[in-house]
Parts: C-alpha cells; sequence; structure tokens
C-alpha cells in the first residue's frame, strides 16, 4: 500500500540499509572536494566536485523534494524568486513570449518587465479571473510559456491548470506553475500536465521565517537540461545550514499545513459573518469563487487568504493593523507566526485592477490558538469602527 505523504517525508529519513547513522545528516560546510584519483576529478558519481554542486543536506533535500513532486529531477536555488526566474531565463530566448496572470506575484512581474523585456523577451497578462477559453485565445505564434499562478497572489484567483497544461502542450507551449500557496503538497503541477514546478521552500517547507530558498521540478529531462545548466551557469547555490534547516522543516510540513488549515478556516468564517467584512478572499471556502476548482484539484489550503472590507480608508486599515498584537506586520507567510499586511496598494500594479467593495487586506494565520487571533481581531475591528464616521479620514 502506497504511504501518505505525512510518512513518506519522514520514512526518508529513517530508511535502512544506511549504517549507524544521525536521524539528520549532518551538516556539510565545504567549497573544495577532495578527490583520491586524478583520473576522477571530474566525476560527479563519486559525489560534488565541487561545493557548488551541494553536500548532504542540500542532495538529501532535493531528492524529498523530488519525490514529494513526483519529480524527474529538482534544483535548489536562493529564493523562491529565484525558482521563478531561472526556468525562464532557461526556457525563453528573444522574440518569445510569456503570458501569465494579471494577478502575478509582484517580484515576477517586475523580472518579466524590467529584466526579460530589455532583452527582447515581451510579457503579456490575461485578466487575473479570465476564464480557460479567454487565456488560451491570448496565445499567439510568439507564446513560448505560460507562467501559471493559481491562486493568485493577493487575490486568490483560480485557474484550471490541468486543462491549461494539456491546451498548451497541444500548442507547443510550455507551462511553468509557481505553486507556492499549495507548498507542493496540496497539489502536485506536475501530476496535472504542468511542465515545471515552482516551489518557494522559503514559507512552509522553512516554516520557521528563518531562511530564503526555492526549488525547481520538473518531469522532462530535456527540459530538466536547460534548467540544470542554467542554475550552474548561473552559480546558483544554497548554504548547507539553511538546506539542513529546509530539510528538517520539510519532515513536519504536512501536520503544519494541515493545523493551519485548520486555524484558518475558523478565523475565515468568522470574519465572513463581521459587518465590517464584505467578503473573504480564499479558494477553500463556499462562498468563494474558485471554490470548485480547489474542492476538485486540491487536497487541502493555505492558511493566506484576502479579507474584502465593506469600504474604508487607508487610515481606518493602518488603525486596525495597529490594534492588533498577535499578527506581525510582515511579508512573506508560512511560518508558525500570523501576518498582515495591507494589498490595496499593490493592485494599482495591474493592468486590470479588481473592483473590490474596499480596502484589501490578507492574512496569514500561523500555529496561534484561533481563539485568540480573533479576539484580537476584534480589537482591530473595534479600531476601524471607531474611525467609521470620522472627520480624520481622507477622501480615498
Amino acid at each position: 500500500m502506497p504511504l501518505s505523504d505525512r510518512t513518506r517525508l519522514i520514512a526518508s529519513a529513517t530508511a535502512r540499509g544506511k549504517g549507524r547513522r544521525p536521524v539528520n545528516p549532518p551538516i556539510e560546510r565545504a567549497s573544495t572536494m577532495l578527490s583520491d584519483d586524478p583520473a576522477r576529478m571530474w566525476d560527479s558519481a563519486d559525489g560534488p566536485v565541487y561545493g557548488l554542486d551541494g553536500t548532504g543536506a542540500a542532495r538529501a533535500l532535493r531528492s524529498a523534494i523530488a519525490d514529494l513532486e513526483g519529480a524527474a529531477e529538482t534544483w535548489l536555488v536562493p529564493s523562491g524568486l529565484a525558482a521563478v526566474t531561472v526556468p525562464l531565463m532557461a526556457l525563453l530566448k528573444p522574440g518569445d513570449t510569456v503570458l501569465t496572470s494579471d494577478g502575478v506575484y509582484g517580484p515576477s512581474r517586475r523580472f518579466l518587465t524590467r529584466w526579460m523585456g530589455a532583452r527582447g523577451i515581451t510579457a503579456r497578462f490575461h485578466p487575473a479571473d479570465a476564464t480557460t477559453e479567454q487565456i488560451l485565445a491570448m496565445i499567439d505564434a510568439t507564446t513560448r510559456l505560460l507562467l501559471i499562478e493559481s491562486p493568485t497572489s493577493l487575490t486568490f484567483d483560480m485557474v484550471d491548470v490541468a486543462a491549461l497544461a494539456a491546451a498548451c502542450r497541444a500548442r507547443g507551449v510550455l507551462t511553468a506553475m509557481d505553486n507556492a500557496w499549495a507548498a507542493g503538497l496540496a497539489y502536485r503541477p506536475l501530476a496535472h500536465g504542468v511542465d515545471v514546478s515552482i516551489h518557494p521552500l522559503t514559507k512552509y517547507v522553512g516554516g520557521h521565517s528563518d531562511l530564503l530558498m526555492g526549488a525547481i521540478s520538473v518531469a522532462d529531462p530535456v527540459i530538466g537540461r536547460a534548467v540544470a545548466e542554467t542554475v550552474e551557469d548561473q552559480g546558483w547555490h544554497v548554504s548547507p545550514d539553511d538546506a539542513w534547516l529546509a530539510l528538517r522543516g520539510l519532515r513536519t510540513l504536512p501536520v503544519r499545513y494541515a493545523e493551519q488549515e485548520r486555524s484558518a478556516r475558523v478565523v475565515a468564517e468568522w470574519l465572513e459573518k463581521q459587518p465590517e467584512v464584505s467578503r473573504i478572499l480564499w479558494p477553500a471556502l463556499p462562498s468563494d469563487r474558485g471554490h470548485a476548482l480547489w474542492a476538485r484539484d486540491y487536497s487541502g489550503a493555505a492558511s493566506l487568504f484576502g479579507v474584502v472590507m465593506q469600504g474604508g480608508t487607508t487610515v481606518q486599515t493602518h488603525a486596525l493593523m495597529k490594534a492588533l498584537t498577535l499578527f506581525g506586520m510582515g511579508y512573506s507567510w508560512g511560518g508558525f507566526e500570523s501576518l498582515i499586511t495591507h494589498e490595496t496598494p499593490q493592485l494599482s500594479q495591474r493592468a486590470h485592477p479588481p473592483a473590490l467593495e474596499g480596502q484589501l487586506i490578507r492574512l496569514h494565520i500561523g500555529l496561534e490558538d484561533p481563539v485568540d487571533l480573533i479576539a484580537d481581531l476584534e480589537v482591530g475591528l473595534a479600531a476601524w469602527r471607531a474611525l467609521q464616521d470620522s472627520n480624520l479620514q481622507p477622501s480615498a
């Protein structure tokens, strides 16, 4: 009988036949690797030739992520953003077009428009709420790759990934998916026909907000060769200490992810009932427009969601945030701590900004007791209400 993810991620550490050893691999800090045979100094079959090839912890992490993703090969890079940019550099050339969502992660958008644009590669953005048919209609003869983000950043729009991947393959268009929200666990892009799975290990795999790292996984060896050569030529490397921390976090990923989802559901369902809140942007809720796709394809949900307020202003939003004591004000997510950000200003970067009923707040629910988080949010909503009719509010 196949093992569950929860078991597999631990079983790889305790597998027998490897002799007496620690449960966790040792941290090997090394740039120079020594060889006994001058004729085999370049033979990687003997192990890493240079520190850039990665020592024990990094190799164990690559193997475990590849197993989780159902990949033929996985590479590690120093950040989640690098996990996005490396495949784009590997697979696109001047004259190509990359198509992606208008709701794509902000730094990915910046890379597409600034770095790739300066090198003759065109980025086109489909509306974040576009249907499969509308997205496919934007593919033309120059389109080389569709960069998928589902759910999208900030507004959590969903697309039918499998349908898009199949249609793109039939058209000779490659697909890559930023799978941050599903953490490589609740959804597996490669199993749904996507060519490249992008996984920011910074978030749930690290789990403790103390490292930066990304993973790139592929099933096709031809695509893999292009990615591998780009990683090698760019000199990307992750430190052995960070690889060790990520590997440790990976062992408890399923438990933390599920627990944080449970808490997020409690908080999101409470917020839905508050008069100051218009709606919650979280595909795991039946009220969300992407719920049917989530229910069909996903085995879980990230503890990250958007809160659309009933009107409001920046002053009110900041008052709400300042009143909280359990939610940190900071970017990223997937760690043990709850976070809050104000996202309305970022929406102006989009070509097609969504028509929301009010201010947009993003919440990440950590491992705190949801009862305590709700009590904290009650204080924040009280601060919001206190300014509802204040003359101190700006008109915007």
